[in-house]
């Protein structure tokens, strides 16, 4: 992920991803990166507050991976949303 340094938001939802995605075994680097690591990129999802984890399928117009959301993204999202379920205060009743 980029840093927050470089325009990164500093959101719960990337702090969340984040902290999941280690305590799942799953490498998290925050560091600078060009467009060409995102084209040959395996999977990529953003996250964000209303969207939680979005998959990125194509970039440019260029297949990210083999065009569909990848199994760690999958993983991901199924690991926040059983978190959001379970944790914080609900705002409706």
């Amino acid at each position: 992920t980029p840093p927050t340094y470089i325009g990164a938001l500093e959101g719960i939802t990337r702090d969340a991803v984040m902290e999941l995605a280690r305590k799942m075994g799953i490498k998290v680097e925050e560091r600078i990166f060009n467009r060409y690591e995102v084209f040959i990129a395996d999977e990529c999802f953003l996250t964000g507050t209303a969207a939680e984890i979005i998959p990125v399928v194509k970039v440019d117009g260029r297949i990210i991976g083999d065009g569909r959301p990848g199994n760690i993204t999958k993983k991901l999202t199924e690991e926040f949303r059983k978190l959001t379920q379970t944790t914080g205060t609900p705002i409706y009743e």
